[in-house]
């Protein structure tokens, strides 16, 4: 079977998330959203197989790679191997795929003298007890509890927490502007891709199925976060989390409120990657994780191309 690969946009986003769900997986990647939010910076582009399954294609850094199959467990091998014949008979190059979820690489159980399989320590997702980051209770977010605490006293009576929608994306953009700004010219590549990204999830808000709250501080929004709900995980994902950094507590409010509303069902937070920023790791350390989403680059190793490029 041909794939037919073709760039992501808002309007195939309900069509798409059908296909998720279907397995065990507890990464960020376990809904649809961030790849939307990064599909622009990585070229995202899909493919559909029936109703069967939903296969990823994507240009990291001028290098085309897979993602593991969005599809049920019992069918990841038959989809696994049309992404390979894709990459081997179309596109010319060996199979890599990149992010690969801990559960589907061990039902694979690739064979060593054909793949080449890698832990991607940096972009191991953290993921939470939805509780204590709700309550901010125990020795180990002790001093989490007091910047909250610090907050609540300082900007007691001109502050409150908001359910965001649609309309409110002017005050987002305002907020993201000022943000932006803040960090100045020395910042992670990727930053205005994610901003960009940002913009078009409110854009297309009405269209996309993601909860968005705020914090406002005499009536101006100084926090807001985004996220998904995985509910075969009872999950919350925490795509987008910013807020003045100048106001001691609000990150931790943001945190806190934004689960409460939005998230009451949730049993496990997925607050994403540290992607190797060491600030950003000893932040995520911070808040005490029970475990890690861990995930995999997979690396063909017998593909062998004739002249044209294509496999002998």
């Amino acid at each position: 079977m041909k794939l037919e690969f073709k760039k992501l946009s808002a309007e195939n986003i309900e069509r798409l998330s059908k296909y998720y769900g279907k397995r065990h997986d507890q990464t960020c990647d376990s809904v649809i959203l961030d790849n939307f939010l990064w599909a622009d910076y990585y070229h995202v582009h899909y493919a559909i197989v029936g109703d069967k399954a939903l296969l990823w294609k994507m240009n990291i850094f001028g290098k085309q790679y897979g993602a593991l199959p969005v599809c049920a467990m019992e069918d990841m091998r038959e989809c696994f191997d049309m992404l390979e014949a894709h990459f081997n008979e179309e596109l010319g190059l060996p199979l890599e795929i990149y992010l690969a979820d801990e559960p589907a690489v061990e039902y694979l159980r690739l064979p060593e003298e054909r793949y080449s399989v890698t832990e991607l320590p940096d972009s191991r997702d953290y993921l939470y007890d939805a509780q204590a980051l709700k309550t901010l209770s125990g020795k180990a977010l002790h001093k989490k509890k007091n910047n909250l605490n610090y907050f609540i006293k300082t900007y007691e009576g001109r502050y409150e927490y908001r359910t965001l929608c649609c309309s409110d994306s002017h005050d987002v953009w305002v907020f993201l502007d000022r943000w932006r700004e803040g960090k100045g010219q020395q910042v992670e590549g990727h930053l205005d891709y994610e901003v960009a990204g940002i913009h078009e999830i409110l854009r297309n808000c009405s269209i996309l199925n993601v909860r968005m709250g705020g914090i406002y501080v005499e009536d101006k929004l100084e926090a807001f976060s985004i996220g998904s709900y995985n509910e075969r995980e009872k999950m919350a994902i925490i795509h987008i989390e910013k807020a003045n950094p100048e106001m001691r507590g609000l990150y931790q409010l943001i945190n806190q409120q934004f689960l409460i509303h939005e998230f009451p069902e949730a049993v496990l937070v997925n607050r994403e990657d540290d992607m190797g920023l060491p600030g950003l790791r000893q932040a995520k350390m911070s808040y005490a994780p029970i475990d890690f989403a861990r995930k995999y680059r997979i690396r063909q190793l017998d593909y062998k191309p004739d002249k044209r490029g294509r496999q002998c």
